[in-house]
């Protein structure tokens, strides 16, 4: 079976990966249903800080994989999105080559329409390529497309977490005002979209610097061996050097599109049918159609109830996460089979090695606070912070009670596949049962305790919302 994040998202098998993290084929226990989780490799303030931005985006559209909740889980975190099974547009052209003009001319309609959704909450993407659209594996349908990986996007206004002088982005997919190190704007998506509509018009990747050249000395070209001639007004006008020729929003590029399609000959029965597959193969073993074969060590019980505190679901509730008792221990980080990492920014990281040490070392047995045999409550305490794990008293249940807890059993070991990703630290106790509840003057004033994240999950976000402060007033001081 999988490792458990934060009681709810078992993880299955790897999917992809990114610059900063690998993306897993993860079981929700609550939501019952199969979801993409992506789980942030590094644990250093920079990364935290585009985490934030990127689980923060919340855009409902049928064409945008926006992050649809997180979790936290001691200095692991995710986010979850839905899981599109198709593969991206380097699969189809892998699969195809160069693909019909009428049916790019749907997908691009899709992605300028989803890229408008975007815009119209003050987005820039800043890494639209074909590796970041993602395809439902819709077989021969008409095909849907989703815009994904928001990593490096930014709302227009925003401090930048780079240098100025830093260009993020994918070589090869940038706009010249970005090469240039000018701020982020809508412009350079589009130029992007028309980089994508020309490599699924050519199969190939185009050498933007070339094309880019080409525009500024000679002007703009004639349309491309096979290319309809309406087809590539609009895709030249998205790929002019001089943003201000370029058109002013993506929403006034599909209506260009359009009149385009229109003037397109229609498919003949001879036309190759272009079916979209389903690219992530077979569950691994241990999971069905309908989630895990067996229940798995860490699910928390309320992962399957209502919603309480501590996980976003991008909705009026939260879940409160708890930590997985996942030992640690040898094999626990086996080589993991992914993807290509992504070539998105300046770096390229590999798996986050395991913490040295064995296992988890055993909790201390508490003294009795007052003598005499404890008041009997066959009842387990429901209190949000009776099942925490974490090291501070305050999280710890109103009384001790007088006899030793008895020994929790034993946990599962690991999965190999994903516990260089999600092991515990080895030097973080594993859980407690909980105590029974007192009764008296201790109850009472347990019971008046404020309500609140525990101490583990509040404070780590007090420290990353002062990093955010700092890298503020520091954006605005070299200004």
């Amino acid at each position: 079976m999988g490792e458990v994040f934060a009681g709810r998202y078992e993880l299955a098998d790897p999917i992809g990966r990114g610059g900063v993290g690998a993306v897993w084929r993860a079981w929700d226990h609550r939501r019952r249903r199969y979801v993409a989780a992506k789980v942030l490799q590094q644990r250093d303030a920079h990364s935290l800080l585009r985490f934030v931005r990127e689980q923060a985006l919340r855009i409902d559209h049928p064409h945008v994989l926006a992050p649809a909740s997180w979790a936290a889980d001691d200095d692991k975190v995710l986010f979850t999105m839905d899981l599109v099974a198709g593969g991206s547009l380097v699969h189809l052209v892998g699969d195809y080559g160069p693909l019909p003009p009428a049916f790019v001319c749907t997908l691009i309609d899709q992605l300028l329409s989803g890229l408008a959704a975007v815009h119209t909450e003050g987005v820039v993407h800043r890494d639209v390529k074909p590796a970041n659209v993602l395809l439902e594996a819709t077989g021969t349908g008409r095909p849907r497309l989703r815009l994904s990986d928001f990593g490096i996007a930014m709302r227009l206004g925003e401090p930048r977490l780079t240098e100025t002088n830093l260009v993020v982005g994918t070589p090869g997919y940038l706009a010249p005002e970005q090469m240039l190190g000018s701020e982020p704007d809508f412009p350079a998506d589009l130029f992007a979209v028309g980089l994508v509509a020309l490599y699924l018009l050519e199969g190939a990747k185009p050498d933007a610097k070339a094309l880019v050249r080409y525009f500024m000395e000679q002007g703009t070209p004639s349309a491309p061996k096979g290319i309809p001639e309406p087809l590539w007004q609009v895709v030249a006008t998205l790929l002019q050097p001089d943003p201000e020729a370029r058109f002013r929003t993506a929403t006034g590029a599909r209506k260009a599109l359009a009149s385009a399609a229109e003037l397109l000959p229609e498919p003949g029965p001879d036309d190759e049918l272009i079916e979209i597959f389903d690219q992530l193969g077979p569950l691994p073993p241990g999971f069905g159609p309908d989630g895990p074969l067996r229940q798995a060590t860490g699910v928390e019980a309320r992962a399957v109830g209502p919603v309480t505190a501590g996980v976003d679901d991008g909705g009026p509730g939260t879940h409160a996460p708890s930590a997985a008792d996942v030992p640690s221990g040898p094999g626990a980080g086996a080589h993991v089979h992914t993807g290509s990492m992504s070539d998105t920014g300046s770096f390229r990281l590999p798996p986050p090695q395991d913490a040295p040490g064995s296992g988890p070392h055993p909790r201390p047995v508490p003294t009795p606070l007052v003598p005499g045999p404890p008041a009997h409550d066959p009842t387990p305490s429901t209190h949000p912070l009776a099942a925490s794990s974490g090291p501070y008293p305050s999280q710890q249940h109103a009384a001790w009670n007088a006899t030793p807890p008895p020994s929790a059993a034993p946990q599962e070991r690991a999965d190999a596949s994903t516990a260089s990703y999600t092991a515990r630290d080895p030097r973080v106790p594993p859980h407690a049962p909980p105590a029974p509840r007192a009764h008296g003057r201790r109850a009472r004033r347990a019971d008046r305790r404020r309500p609140g994240p525990p101490a583990r999950v509040a404070i780590p976000v007090l420290l990353l919302a002062l990093a955010c402060y700092a890298v503020g007033f520091w954006a605005l001081a070299r200004v």
